[in-house]
């Protein structure tokens, strides 16, 4: 039998130092040694989102870890989630559900939010969530937000040490060496925690290094000199695995131009963009050269234009008339090139979309783009849920996470050189893919499953962490024998 492991938090020592991937890996390093692990991260802020199997709604990143661990995706893996709609204001998601908007000065006071005359408190709530997982799964493998040091939130942190205080569990630091200053993000992130919290960061991992892994090995000795806490591994920086990463700062890594010799196809880069992972399997086609753009001679030049899904359809549409994107793609329809809209870049292809009781903002109503025979009204009930569907034929399946109803009831619309859904994992289908390519490329590609694909991808990203990480010692630390 199995002995109980202490749950285990991935702390940053800032954001996109890969807490997220690391927690990923875990997760399935858990799983593949007999555990039953399951993933929890009390608040998560982004606009990737997943439907859980009951049609509620979490952050992608906890979905992606259940999936490495090999268990359904639910809500108290995440149980508060936010989606940024301005740089002030956020739609509040309690287990799985839109409670309402929320500034961010009064959220970060930590005022709670109340729904039809009660009062929320997100701390008990999140706690909640966290006791009901822990009686089923075993490790817990809890996430951190950002940086462990905002000592100016400490009162209000619902996510991070007070998390991991009430949870019992052993954190484990994650700092990026690639962005520099190791040294210092790493020993000022222990030493700005109380002395209580100290004691609960039993070990560090250096992430993202680059190079020969000599040259830190008296780095690592100064670094537990001077932190007193033993450094369980340095992982080098990795390009040949694909994990899927919610985080708006990986988009600013992703193609941004054409390329000749392959099929070019253009994401329309939006505001509010939302759920970009609908891009991911199409970006690894070796047929096709994926990029981000809002430049208009770039969207005339694509061969495939994709509009995405966006948290504010409106504001995104209007931006969309005002730099001349709109008339861009429009002219590109006209020309043979193939449109494709999700989600909120579905109803931006139709009629009309509306907004009259103000969900959105202040926009009442614009004109979309014309190239479907839809009208779209915001609503205030959101729909979350998981679809199977059939495409040329193929059985398919993706998910939907939107705001507004469209007078059709299809999972998707097809026009002449025009597709629109609001099917969320739409392009994960080798079906809708070798459809969309159809014509373009005489170029045969094994179909893999995406569903195999992703197995295969925490495989080896589980092996490259076993390499590089002290995984006994690990044991040691979740066993309380440290």
């Amino acid at each position: 039998m199995k002995p109980i492991l202490h749950p285990i938090m991935l702390a940053g020592t800032g954001s996109d130092v890969g807490k997220s991937i690391v927690a990923t890996a875990f997760c399935r390093i858990f799983k593949q040694d007999g555990y039953r692990p399951a993933p929890f991260k009390a608040q998560n802020m982004a606009l990737n989102s997943y439907a859980t199997p009951e049609g509620l709604e979490i952050g992608r990143a906890q979905a992606v870890q259940a999936e490495a661990a090999g268990i359904p995706c639910h809500t108290d893996m995440n149980p508060l989630l936010l989606k940024p709609s301005s740089d002030h204001t956020s739609q509040v998601v309690l287990n799985g559900k839109p409670i309402g908007n929320k500034n961010a000065y009064d959220y970060w006071r930590g005022k709670g939010q109340e729904v039809r005359g009660e009062r929320i408190d997100f701390r008990a709530e999140v706690c909640k969530a966290f006791d009901r997982l822990a009686t089923q799964y075993d490790p817990i493998v809890m996430e951190g937000a950002g940086s462990i040091s905002e000592i100016n939130l400490r009162d209000t942190d619902l996510v991070n040490l007070p998390m991991a205080r009430y949870a019992k569990a052993d954190v484990i630091l994650v700092g990026d060496i690639d962005r520099g200053g190791i040294f210092a993000s790493v020993y000022g992130s222990i030493m700005l925690q109380t002395p209580e919290d100290r004691k609960l960061i039993k070990g560090i991992i250096i992430n993202k290094f680059r190079g020969d892994m000599r040259l830190f090995e008296e780095g690592r000795k100064m670094l537990e000199d001077i932190c007193g806490v033993p450094v369980l591994g340095v992982i080098p920086y990795y390009k040949d695995i694909f994990i899927e990463e919610e985080d708006s700062v990986s988009l600013e890594k992703k193609q941004r131009e054409l390329a000749e010799g392959k099929v070019n196809v253009a994401v329309v880069l939006l505001r509010h963009i939302s759920n970009f992972t609908d891009f991911d399997t199409l970006e690894r086609d070796p047929r096709v050269n994926l990029f981000y753009t809002n430049n208009v001679s770039d969207i005339s030049r694509a061969d495939i234009i994709i509009l995405p899904g966006t948290k504010a359809t409106l504001d995104d549409l209007l931006e969309l008339r005002r730099n001349g994107c709109a008339r861009a793609i429009i002219r590109a329809h006209r020309d043979g090139k193939k449109i494709v809209g999700i989600c909120g870049g579905y109803q931006m292809l139709g009629q009309t979309v509306s907004d009259p009781d103000g969900i959105e903002g202040t926009i009442a109503s614009l004109p979309g783009l014309g190239l479907l025979p839809i009208h779209t009204t915001m609503t205030h009930e959101k729909t979350t849920r998981q679809v199977s569907f059939r495409f040329d034929g193929q059985e398919c399946w993706g998910y939907e996470i939107h705001q507004g109803v469209s007078d059709t009831d299809q999972p998707f619309m097809q026009m002449e050189h025009c597709i629109g859904t609001y099917i969320h994992g739409f392009l994960d289908n080798a079906t809708v893919i070798d459809f969309l390519l159809r014509g373009k490329t005489g170029e045969k590609v094994s179909a893999q499953s995406y569903a195999d694909f992703k197995n295969q991808q925490y495989d080896l990203l589980a092996d490259h962490v076993r390499r590089y990480v002290d995984i006994p010692q690990l044991y040691k630390i979740l066993q309380g024998d440290d």
